[in-house]
């Protein structure tokens, strides 16, 4: 077998072998994770958020609590908050938001707020003024440094995913995220689902 063959056939057993193991599919709408500080100021001095309902990321939840957020164009209601606290406060849109909200968010991994678009936060009790956290979330696969090892991946590498059905089509410049507290699962926003058909809890495949 020559160089070339032995390559192909390799990709191919891997697409093989990632195809046995499917990715739970969520998709990730609107929300607002908050600091301590920023949290008392929309809801008040001491504020705890009250549990909804867990995601599945461990630790993650949907809180009962939601803001308004507003643009230069426009604003948008009952953005759920999302615990617990974090270090910073960042908003997480989609393009489409961003149209109406009259602002220029770039795509980012959460977490990378560094020059990205300031919002205004309205809450039951205040108004925050982020200087720069609103973004549109990057599509990204949440994984265990075990399925990394299944799946031959490294965190932060960019990976394609493919969702099958009636919409179905293959997502490029998807990121790995490997953490040991992490599970299995891809996260695209309310645009990217909506264009591929995605419900909560499809399958799709890392490619």
């Amino acid at each position: 077998m020559d160089e070339l063959t032995e390559r192909i056939t390799e990709k191919i057993k891997l697409r093989e072998k990632r195809a046995k193991k499917p990715v739970i599919a969520n998709v990730s709408a609107r929300h607002l994770h908050i600091c301590a500080a920023d949290l008392e100021k929309l809801f008040g001095k001491d504020y705890k958020l009250i549990k909804d309902r867990d995601l599945m990321q461990p630790g993650e939840f949907a809180s009962k609590e939601s803001v308004t957020i507003k643009g230069s164009k426009g604003e948008i209601k009952k953005v759920r908050v999302l615990g617990p606290v974090r270090k910073a406060t960042q908003v997480e849109i989609s393009r489409t938001d961003s149209f109406m909200l009259g602002i220029i968010a770039p795509v980012r991994i959460s977490g990378d707020t560094k020059n990205s678009a300031p919002i205004s936060v309205i809450g039951p009790n205040g108004l925050i003024e982020i200087r720069e956290g609103c973004v549109i979330a990057k599509r990204h696969v949440h994984m265990t440094p075990a399925d990394a090892e299944f799946f031959q991946l490294k965190d932060g590498e960019i990976i394609r995913v493919k969702c099958e059905g009636e919409r179905g089509l293959v997502f490029d410049n998807v990121v790995a995220r490997v953490r040991q507290d992490m599970t299995l699962e891809f996260h695209v926003d309310t645009d990217e689902a909506n264009a591929a058909g995605i419900k909560n809890g499809d399958r799709v495949v890392i490619l």
